[in-house]
């Protein structure tokens, strides 16, 4: 592991995940990053939507504590929604598109600061499968399946400021991919095109304002369906599925050595999972432990150190 430590949670070996209370719902397709929100100097993890066992589109939003290690409520969503793309910032906690109940790619974005949840302007296109992060006062939306149910081409950027959506370049077009941001550039990673067997280990870099994005060293396997998270100066990939089940492997991208490193093997191997830092620790919360619809309710963390 080179340069790294990997620092368990107190009871584990330091090369150990570690398990918690598990997710009050079991689901799958959760918002594309499971949400990380501060109150009162207080970092929680929000999971945000997806789809149930029995197949149905969920509105609910679960709040985990990781200082108390528990569970509680959190306001439901106006509509049900799965594949969102969700970024928290600030004790903002935002949720972007995602399916409708009909499978239907939405446009709405929905913002919780506080109170309860208020509309935001309308995306200028739908997306679902995609991903989001924020960097230097924007929110962006990368990948997904957009207008006519195609893989979009152009990524959105909404202005925290003056609260308004532009469309902007986009990294290769794929769904199901990760997302996240560091030092204020956006990183886009794994994803796939279509079904199974089209997972790609694409990995891409866009500073808002640059007229196109940067391909970096790939991901060390092809991944679709996984998630992303920032942790210790590095991007974090967990999870996936392909043609030959749901993907155990972990990989770091370390920003400054310019290089991927593998981390232990997610010992809940699942796709469609929420992927949330809280400091060191990189949460890992739901998703499906089989290719297709399969849901879990596991939730499980690792801490990594320079």
């Amino acid at each position: 592991l080179g340069a790294w430590v990997l620092v368990g949670a107190a009871g584990a070996s330091p090369t150990q995940w570690a398990r918690h209370a598990d997710l009050p719902v079991a689901r799958t397709e959760v918002a594309a990053g499971a949400i990380v929100i501060s109150e009162r100097g207080v970092t929680d993890i929000a999971v945000v939507g997806g789809l149930t066992a029995n197949g149905s589109a969920s509105a609910r939003v679960d709040r985990y504590s990781p200082r108390r290690g528990t569970w509680s409520a959190f306001s439901q969503l106006p509509i049900a929604v799965h594949h969102a793309a969700v970024v928290g910032r600030r004790g903002a906690l935002f949720v972007l598109g995602g399916y409708s109940r009909s499978g239907r790619p939405l446009s709405t974005a929905w913002v919780h600061d506080g109170g309860s949840w208020r509309a935001l302007p309308k995306m200028p296109s739908p997306r679902a499968a995609a991903g989001a992060t924020s960097a230097r006062g924007r929110i962006i939306v990368a990948g997904g399946v957009g207008e006519g149910r195609r893989l979009a081409r152009r990524a959105l950027s909404f202005d925290l400021r003056t609260r308004r959506w532009s469309r902007i370049p986009g990294p290769t077009p794929r769904e199901h991919l990760g997302v996240a941001s560091l030092g204020g550039v956006v990183y886009a990673l794994g994803g796939r095109t279509a079904g199974l067997g089209t997972n790609v280990a694409h990995f891409e870099s866009y500073r808002p304002g640059d007229r196109s994005w940067r391909r970096l060293k790939p991901v060390p396997e092809p991944r679709g369906g996984t998630g992303a998270a920032t942790a210790a100066g590095a991007i974090v990939s967990v999870g996936g599925e392909e043609l030959g089940g749901t993907i155990a492997t972990v990989y770091a991208y370390r920003v400054v050595e310019r290089r991927w490193l593998r981390l232990p093997d997610l010992p809940t191997p699942r796709h469609g999972l929420g992927v949330a830092a809280v400091g060191r620790r990189v949460f890992v919360i739901g998703g499906g432990p089989e290719p297709g619809l399969t849901v879990s309710s596991a939730n499980e963390s690792l801490a990594v150190r320079p």
